[in-house]
């Protein structure tokens, strides 16, 4: 069933048809092959030929002669354009020769050599483990027995861990590892690292902001140990369509743009795909299934009562695509309270409060059907017509409801169908997530509801179609998702469904914004003190720095290890930098910032281990009381222990869901610096982001019907970061023309274009920041916006923002006005992550108010 007959089963014989905004048809392209390289392995040729591979692609054999000549190589090209041919047939062809080269003479001692080796870094372990299933199937094709692969991350056992050092010529792991274990320890790895032919980095673009840039050390201290053990690794990277991604994969190396040969030409086929643009309708008198009022807000949205009820209440949905990596985004319906646990990652957005008091947001007359509702509905019509379908949510929870409400409209159409619907997330167990991936690859599963989770290159191909409930952040994402419908050459569909937000809104009805803008870059700033200065000293632990290996770090490490030598966290040496303390360095960073080691959920009865909760969301999701899900199961939590990291829960069928309510706080801790421009104040200091659970509602399925209201006694959680923040006088307002009605939009508007205009000047990601804005601030007294660091301690990204702020502020203002909207909308004030959902926002009154604003700042530029 190709896309056009697809796209007739969810226009639903035209009475749909109202719904889809816009129909984009993206034409079919021929794939180009060229032939197997003179230097590649014969067998390993053989064995790609027996599983389907006569002829490789052009770009597949132009970056692996690259990466085989010796040039560090990215290849930039879409979903399943095979980049792990490219780098897989240098790595195991050198590994093969050298283990035929040490066969030679084996009587003579001057032939023995080193068996090549070669590392492979993920962003998560299950694309570690994917690629570890597929070498294992690409080896027995080839019938070799001499190459020997082995994963080894934190799960791995001493054991294993041992024969991984000893005797595996390929090794699969995280950069996690790599700076936890790996490097420390290098000592016991050095026949590895005194090997090391290829290091392969996949999925590089998901190396972005604080994460990127500590990865980007981690790189480099590898690279260091592997030059004093003799080895000169050629880098091969894989990467989403980014822009430049020859810059970003230098700036993640620490060498120059031009030792990078970047290939970015696909050459695969691609089927033709029908893009859809899609908006659910709106509801007459507010009503609609269950479903429909799920919210589809993030756990790092910061909190915004928007009160229609004397009881407001949220579930922390969390996006992940591992199951340890946090991202932000996402936003709340109209009728809820979202919240941003105090976690490394922040939401944006708060609206015109972040006090924690209420203030009304209207919400629209018409609210429409939630994108969880409509796109359950498509699902199942997609799963009933026989199509294979990914459904992409915002977030856990999402993820959860869409496979329930699907697997109800399935089972009136036909008891069978129910079965070939599953969730998939992160927090289940690895064995569950391989199991979900082994049935939807041979088609005992028709349909996942999943988190971005399957955004990253699991191998999931011949796909009919791609859901995307809600924008999710990023082009590059966005098309990640949309690759994996259509794989291989095949046609495929892809419909975006939006959220009740007025981001997607725009998005949906202005085609150009989200299918014909450049993808982004990949930012980070590796020569981040906050971020370079724990890795110096980890760099110093595992081997004295010396002044020649400097320049690896960059240009900022000279004053920086002055500063810790100072500081005597490093005691300086004739010979270098020497790390002196018992503890290891290594644990004074943490790489993901994930706030903790996750919350395992355990069955009471049996002791089973259900799955895992990050620790920032766990007490608002499996608080004492709290329905969770799992797989459609439901489990009602007995006990959270925090302390131990488990909560204890008993299966129970309920009629019933459980809905969160908090409290959050922002407190100015200390104001370290401040600049008085006349009436405005621009201050730059610590910052205390308190969030704290308060109580819970039981509401019936399906009508949420309110059944009882809980407190609950948590503790705080409090995220102590850095903030840049300005204060707007009573005065400021009437000189901008800003009443007391249009401030709160007018703020709130500000605030989400000088988020959105940061990353120009601080190397940061949006998603490394996190920003609010209220009307009053207990602290200042006046109407104040602040912008701030989303990881605790700050990681530099506000105080850049203070040091710049008038050219900070006028960009600011300046990408408002040239914005040609009438209202506001992405490129200006709109943001892909609030947890507003972007309401309310006042372009003309933001506009206003920053003019009035840098006409009392001192060096504002012309």
């Amino acid at each position: 069933m190709g896309p056009g007959e697809l796209f007739d089963v969810l226009l639903a014989g035209g009475r749909r048809a109202d719904r889809a905004t816009h129909v984009r048809h993206l034409p079919a392209r021929e794939g180009r092959r060229a032939d197997w390289p003179d230097w590649a392995d014969p067998d390993l040729v053989r064995g790609y030929r027996a599983l389907g591979v006569e002829r490789p692609w052009e770009h597949q054999v132009d970056a692996a002669d690259a990466a085989w000549s010796g040039r560090h190589t990215v290849l930039a090209t879409s979903t399943g354009s095979g980049k792990s041919l490219a780098f897989w047939l240098p790595g195991l062809s050198a590994v093969r020769r050298g283990a035929a080269g040490t066969l030679l003479d084996p009587g003579r001692i001057e032939t023995v050599r080193r068996r090549p080796t070669v590392l492979y870094l993920s962003p998560t372990k299950a694309l570690a483990a994917d690629q570890l299933a597929g070498l294992e199937r690409l080896l027995t094709a080839a019938g070799t027995r001499d190459v020997r692969v082995a994963t080894c991350d934190g799960d791995t056992s001493r054991d294993e861990r041992r024969w991984v050092r000893e005797h595996a010529d390929v090794v699969l792991t995280n950069p996690d590892f790599l700076h936890f274990a790996m490097l420390p320890a290098h000592s016991q790895w050095s026949r590895l690292l005194s090997s090391l032919a290829y290091v392969v980095v996949d999925e590089c673009h998901a190396f972005r902001g604080v994460f990127g840039a500590h990865v980007a050390l981690v790189l480099r201290r590898l690279r260091r140990l592997a030059a004093a053990y003799g080895a000169a690794p050629v880098m091969v990277l894989a990467s989403a369509t980014t822009s430049d991604p020859a810059a970003s994969a230098a700036r993640l190396l620490g060498v120059a743009a031009q030792d990078v040969h970047a290939v970015t030409v696909d050459t695969s086929p691609a089927g033709r795909k029908t893009f859809v643009l899609w908006q659910p309708p709106e509801l007459p008198g507010g009503g609609g299934p269950w479903a429909s009022l799920l919210p589809d807000e993030d756990p790092w949205a910061t909190v915004v009562p928007v009160p229609r009820r004397d009881l407001h209440a949220a579930d922390p949905g969390d996006d992940d695509a591992t199951d340890d990596v946090p991202t932000s985004g996402g936003a709340t319906p109209p009728d809820v309270t979202a919240a941003q646990p105090a976690a490394p990652e922040a939401g944006e957005g708060s609206g015109p409060l972040g006090t924690g008091e209420d203030v009304v947001a209207l919400p629209q007359d018409n609210p429409r059907r939630t994108a969880t509702a409509e796109v359950a509905d498509l699902l199942a019509d997609l799963v009933a017509a026989g199509a294979r379908v990914l459904a992409f949510t915002r977030s856990r929870r999402g993820a959860e409801s869409v496979a329930a409400a699907t697997r109800d409209h399935l089972a009136a159409v036909d008891p069978t169908l129910p079965s070939l619907v599953s969730s998939y997330r992160g927090g289940y167990l690895p064995e569950e997530r391989r199991a979900l991936e082994r049935a939807i690859r041979a088609g005992h599963l028709r349909a996942l509801a999943t988190t971005n989770a399957l955004e990253l290159g699991v191998d999931i191909s011949g796909l009919d179609a791609v859901l995307i409930a809600g924008w999710p952040g990023t082009r590059v994402s966005l098309w990640q998702q949309a690759g994996r419908a259509g794989r291989a050459g095949a046609e495929g569909l892809v419909v975006l469904v939006a959220r009740e937000d007025p981001l997607d809104t725009y998005l949906v009805h202005h085609p150009e914004a989200a299918l014909d803008a450049p993808v982004e870059a990949t930012v980070f700033d590796p020569g981040n003190p906050y971020v370079l200065a724990p890795h110096l000293c980890a760099a110093a632990a595992e081997r004295p720095l010396r002044t020649e290996e400097l320049e690896l770090f960059g240009d900022r490490a000279l004053g920086l290890l002055t500063e810790l030598t100072e500081r005597g966290i490093l005691r300086r040496r004739v010979s270098g930098w020497y790390w002196t303390h018992a503890e290891p360095a290594s644990r004074m960073t943490d790489l993901r910032g994930a706030g903790g080691q996750p919350v395992r959920v355990v069955e009471t009865a049996t002791g089973r281990l259900l799955g895992t909760v990050d620790a920032a969301s766990a007490d608002a999701t499996v608080h004492p009381g709290a329905v969770y899900v799992h797989l459609g199961a439901t489990y009602v939590v007995d006990e959270l222990h925090l302390d131990d990291g488990v909560a204890l829960a008993t299966r129970r069928d309920v009629d019933h869901g459980t809905w969160a309510r908090w409290i959050t706080s922002t407190a100015v801790v200390d104001v370290e610096r401040e600049v008085v421009w006349g009436p405005v104040t621009w201050c730059y200091g610590q910052v205390d982001v308190t969030t704290q659970v308060v109580g819970y509602q039981r509401r019936r399925i399906p009508d949420l019907q309110v059944l009882s209201t809980h407190e609950l006694d948590l503790p705080a959680r409090t995220l102590r970061t850095t903030a840049v923040w300005w204060t707007a006088p009573p005065e400021v307002l009437a000189a901008a023309g800003v009443t007391l009605e249009a401030a709160p939009g007018a703020l709130h508007a500000a605030e989400h274009a000088s988020i959105g205009l940061l990353p120009l000047l601080a190397t940061c990601d949006r998603w490394d920041l996190g920003g609010l804005s209220t009307l009053v601030h207990p602290d200042t007294g006046h109407a104040t916006v602040f912008v701030h660091d989303g990881h605790p301690g700050g990681a530099g990204f506000a105080e850049r923002g203070f040091g710049l702020g008038p050219v900070w502020l006028a960009a600011t203002r300046d990408a408002i006005a040239a914005c040609p909207c009438a209202t506001g909308c992405p490129a200006c004030v709109q943001s892909p992550k609030c947890g507003n959902g972007n309401e309310p926002l006042d372009k003309a009154a933001a506009l206003r108010l920053l003019t009035t604003v840098l006409s009392h700042a001192v060096g504002t530029p012309s």
